[in-house]
């Protein structure tokens, strides 16, 4: 089989095939790259944390670095140049029964979390439970919180999801100060629906 072009040049079968080829690879190329750019705009300008056991995984702000803290949070990650950015996850043992409703509804088990974890008495702080809804992911049932914190000189907002799995109290927090809050508000969402329970 031969083609011919107006300019009078001609492409044997073997050409047409390698043509074929080649804009298949360029169309499937560009089909991957595409499907990529979608997928990864979810989570742009955001790594994922997975705990070493495989128990967990979490997407954290990119260029955020992951510090230790000795009796607090499993793990903790902070903005290196707004500092008093973070996001920690706590887990501790749950003794109130096998699942997050038996805790209470997000109110209560935001409340209880208000006044045991982030303003215990004599801490100085006030705190507000702005909003307290739940969600379910992979099958599991989630409470997503946010607060605002009144600190002596500075007022702060923070947003944690908690979960409860095989008799553990997961909870992914995130915090800023107020004044950066509606700045980084949607990339803190991300975060803390981000927390995946994996086996």
């Amino acid at each position: 089989m031969t083609i011919c072009l107006q300019n009078g040049g001609r492409f044997s079968s073997v050409q047409m095939v390698g043509l074929m080829r080649s804009t298949a690879r360029a169309v499937l190329a560009f089909t991957l790259v595409f499907l990529l750019a979608a997928c990864s705009g979810t989570s742009a300008g955001l790594n994922t944390f997975q705990s070493p056991n495989g128990r967990y995984a979490f997407l954290y702000p990119t260029g955020w670095t992951r510090v230790a803290v000795s009796g607090g949070p499993q793990v903790v990650f902070h903005d290196l140049i707004n500092s008093d950015e973070t996001v920690s996850l706590v887990v501790s043992d749950v003794t109130d029964g096998g699942d997050l409703q038996s805790l209470g509804s997000p109110v209560a088990v935001g409340e209880r979390l208000m006044g045991e974890v982030i303003a215990p008495d004599g801490s100085g702080r006030q705190v507000e439970l702005v909003e307290a809804r739940e969600r379910e992911s992979s099958g599991h049932m989630f409470y997503d919180l946010e607060y605002a914190v009144h600190l002596g000189d500075r007022d702060r907002h923070e947003l944690a999801t908690v979960v409860v799995d095989r008799g553990r109290l997961y909870t992914l927090a995130t915090s800023t100060n107020e004044i950066r809050w509606p700045k980084v508000k949607g990339l803190f969402e991300k975060v803390i629906t981000s927390f995946t329970l994996l086996i």
